[in-house]
């Protein structure tokens, strides 16, 4: 048994050593002929999703305009958000600079979309610049809608037991902040999420499991209450997923209540009011309170008219095909990331499947063909259960598990493995897919 557990580390190890851990995820890493075009591209967003398509792109097409439009600066790497937000990373490990991502050949325009018009085929900006196109690929993320809880403010994060990791780097920080207090006192936790689709659905359990291990390891658990209260109907999208932490939840003394979505925060007297399926309110005291607010398609999606009309009214994703990411009534337009209207995909690793799709599609689009590449939802998310363990859950649109290690890491057990995928493996493929190189 030891001599096989120490075989399996090895093994993992040079995986990752020799860069498979990017190519077991499936991400094909073959060179490509290059192709001569005049093609105007734009790509709204310099995220994970509109950078690790310029980087293929621009590698693939000899002549084409790729123009990408984003305002911010700094380039985040989103999936270390959790580990800032439990003491366990500094801040500025998730920070980059966008420009320094991009390659030459690529056109980077540091304002804000505003409108499409996908008849005429231009992009407006806050600058007042319109932009042509004959392709374009929506990839801007999703807003964090702060506002639509009744007296929240970011202002309020690390401030009498608030914390709200998603917020960016600086709020991650100021989380821990509040949680390091909270884990030092004792008293009532409460974690929420939103009743929308949101980005990685994992990290507000990733964060109530690190903040039940930081009160254990600081011998302080006793003195703690924890309390998981959702406004869905199960602890996660995957019903063997659930289960499984569900058992864990149970295990460790967290409790859950489902049907219930935080709609407003009073700090002075630390109360959290949450509306259950019938409309009644209900007010939840803590010490420590985690949000996650309502996450939403930026404007200009909805009021250009690429949104669902009959699907997710309320969020506003882009209306694609799930398969192929394509817009529905625009065949040169295509989603990638977060503002993708698909069941499933709002995480960086789903981002590493997405864009070789788009990618195939959009350079068939050139040859006047069709593309071949299609996206099964993939979506990936190490699941933080306490610091050094971690379960390394895959699946598809159809909740189907699709480990890309079997016979090495099982998807439903904590292992020291998975959390080096978290610790290790995960930033370095992020990278690379951010370079196109994954």
């Amino acid at each position: 048994m030891t001599g096989d557990l120490h075989t399996s580390r090895r093994s993992f190890l040079g995986l990752i050593a020799a860069g498979g851990g990017a190519a077991a995820l499936g991400v094909p890493r073959a060179k490509a002929a290059m192709r001569s075009t005049n093609a105007r591209i734009v790509i709204i967003g310099a995220g994970a999703a509109g950078t690790a398509l310029a980087n293929r792109l621009v590698r693939r097409l000899e002549g084409a305009q790729i123009t990408v439009i984003d305002p911010r600066a700094e380039h985040l790497y989103q999936p270390g958000l959790s580990l800032v937000a439990a003491g366990l990373k500094p801040a500025d490990y998730v920070v980059s600079q966008t420009a320094d991502w991009l390659p030459e050949g690529v056109s980077l325009r540091a304002e804000r979309v505003v409108a499409v018009d996908p008849v005429a085929q231009n992009v407006t900006t806050d600058a007042g610049e319109r932009l042509d196109y004959d392709f374009l690929v929506v990839a801007p993320g999703l807003v964090l809608d702060h506002d639509a809880i009744a007296g929240f403010s970011l202002d309020m994060v690390g401030q009498n037991g608030v914390g709200a990791l998603y917020a960016g780097p600086d709020y991650a920080a100021r989380t821990w902040q509040a949680a390091a207090r909270f884990v030092e006192e004792g008293g009532r936790g409460v974690f929420t999420r939103p009743a929308t689709e949101m980005k990685c659905a994992g990290a507000p359990l990733k964060h109530s499991f690190l903040i039940d291990d930081r009160l254990r390891r600081a011998g302080n658990r006793g003195a703690a209450e924890l309390a998981y209260i959702v406004p869905q109907t199960s602890l996660f999208g995957v019903p063997i997923v659930a289960e499984k932490v569900r058992m864990l939840f149970e295990d460790r003394g967290v409790t859950t209540s489902f049907q219930r979505t935080l709609t407003a925060v009073d700090g002075a007297r630390k109360i959290a009011t949450f509306r259950d399926q019938d409309g009644g309110l209900h007010d939840e005291a803590y010490d420590y309170l985690h949000v996650i607010p309502p996450q939403r398609a930026p404007d200009f999606v909805v009021q250009s008219g690429l949104a669902w009309a009959d699907r997710w009214a309320d969020q506003g994703w882009v209306a694609c095909d799930p398969a192929t990411l394509r817009h529905n009534d625009y065949p040169n337009i295509w989603a990638l990331g977060d503002v993708a209207g698909v069941p499933k995909g709002k995480t960086a690793a789903s981002v590493k499947w997405q864009v070789p799709v788009v990618e195939d599609h959009l350079i068939a689009a050139l040859d006047g063909r069709e593309g071949t590449e299609t996206y099964d939802g993939y979506t990936s998310c190490p699941l933080i259960t306490r610091i050094g363990r971690a379960m390394l859950v895959e699946f598809d649109y159809n909740n189907n598990l699709t480990p890309s290690f079997p016979g090495l890491i099982a998807p439903l057990e904590e292992l020291w493995i998975s959390w080096l995928m978290k610790e290790v493996a995960l930033k370095a493929t992020y990278n690379a897919m951010l370079r196109g190189m994954a």
